[in-house]
């Protein structure tokens, strides 16, 4: 009885093996609907970019230039050590393969990509600037990134003919340095305070109107930046002009079984939509707290900054109307939005470990586990529930995020610093 009770656990044990390793048949057909979702999926639907009323200069050429430059100088640090393009390096997908981002010191959150970010309508992790020029300005004054000031950013400019030169051509002459101190803030230290303070308002809102055109001129530079067409986005284009579901091989068996799963059976596309495979949202899907910090309060406490943020849609910085400010409007500032944190996007995901806001995971397999696990949240509740993927399901799904993978569209003089 005994060897008869050994057999049978032996033979269950195969068949639960062979049925988490076996692959199941990949689609004989798209469906309609199907070919309608993937064909949402490609870079040929996405829309050309919209208008930043918030910035004039958004779409200025002389702007982008002055952003570039700006972007990676290394002068805009206390150190002279630290540029935007330290973080957000264009040889790593404008990412720093850190799990927390390093400037002066190392940071509360994981560095996300720039690629295609100026698609959306909120910066940050938790959504706590609601343009890409505000969100330009924080790390040059924070004291973990580039730990600099605006008063300090105003000297440097004025000290470079270049920088004077093509900062009047967009916004007019620089204000004068002559009376300023030589470092002032009202983020920075005590110091860097009680000098801000000392400055009459009309100072402070003349610098602090300079600074804003920084960002501006930034944010018109990332604007560049924006994906190329991947093999998934080829074989979606063939897909629908012939309605075949093999296409030139352009992706294999195991790859059109993953994107079955993605929007499927594993529900990625629920989030991860549109061209960008991001709905720009915010979700709480049970990821664990940084190492060592508390829970991020995620869009709940985000919102509610970007509302009193000064560079915001609808302060005096703004380059647009009341009227035009919707988004920052009419955010919703619910309790079910407690550690919701920003879908990234996945293009070229396989370039861009690790992963979540913290850096927490590794690998793409641990991406996809967590996911299928559905642990509870530690804030809130977990808007994800467990998948019940097997082991051949999991691995077709991460072969799918390869086929995302794809040079910039992004010409090559834009990846690296301008040539004085």
């Amino acid at each position: 009885m005994k060897k008869l009770l050994s057999i049978i656990a032996v033979l269950v044990f195969i068949a639960v093996m062979a049925w988490n390793f076996a692959a199941p048949p990949i689609p004989s057909q798209w469906s309609e609907e199907q070919q309608a979702l993937i064909s949402s999926l490609s870079l040929a639907k996405l829309p050309p970019l919209a208008d930043d009323p918030s910035n004039r200069v958004a779409d200025n050429p002389l702007a982008a230039e002055l952003g570039q430059r700006l972007y990676f100088d290394t002068r805009l640090s206390s150190n002279n050590s630290v540029a935007c393009a330290s973080c957000h390096n264009p040889e790593l997908m404008f990412t720093d393969g850190l799990s927390l981002a390093m400037g002066l010191a190392i940071g509360p959150r994981h560095t996300p990509s720039l690629v295609g970010l100026s698609y959306s309508p909120w910066f940050y992790w938790d959504g706590r600037k609601d343009s890409q020029w505000a969100q330009a300005l924080a790390p040059l004054e924070a004291s973990h990134e580039h730990a600099t000031d605006r008063v300090q950013l105003l000297h440097l400019l004025a000290s470079d003919s270049v920088y004077t030169e093509m900062y009047a051509q967009l916004f007019g002459p620089l204000p004068t340095v002559l009376n300023l101190p030589g470092s002032a803030s009202p983020l920075g230290d005590s110091r860097q305070q009680t000098a801000w303070n000392n400055m009459d308002e009309g100072s402070q809102r003349t610098v602090s109107r300079f600074f804003s055109n920084l960002g501006k001129a930034i944010a018109a530079y990332e604007r560049k930046i924006v994906p190329g067409t991947s093999r998934f986005d080829e074989y979606a284009e063939q897909l629908i002009n012939s309605s075949a579901t093999q296409q030139g091989d352009l992706l294999s068996n195991t790859e059109i079984a993953g994107l079955n799963l993605f929007i499927g059976k594993a529900q990625c596309v629920s989030c991860h939509n549109s061209p960008l495979f991001t709905n720009n949202e915010f979700h709480n899907t049970g990821v664990l707290a940084v190492s060592g910090q508390l829970p991020s309060m995620g869009r709940y406490e985000g919102i509610r900054t970007a509302r009193k943020d000064p560079f915001n849609c609808l302060g005096e910085f703004s380059d647009a109307s009341p009227q035009q400010c919707i988004e920052l409007r009419f955010a919703r500032d619910e309790n079910d939005l407690v550690g919701a944190l920003k879908t990234p996007t996945l293009r070229n995901v396989t370039l861009t470990a690790p992963y979540m806001h913290g850096g927490q995971m590794a690998s793409l397999t641990e991406v996809i586990k967590h996911y299928n696990d559905a642990p509870t949240s530690m804030l809130s509740h977990n808007e994800a529930k467990p998948l019940g993927l097997r082991a051949v399901e999991r691995r077709q799904l991460e072969s799918f995020l390869y086929t995302l993978t794809a040079p910039l569209a992004t010409a090559e003089k834009w990846l690296s610093a301008p040539a004085d």
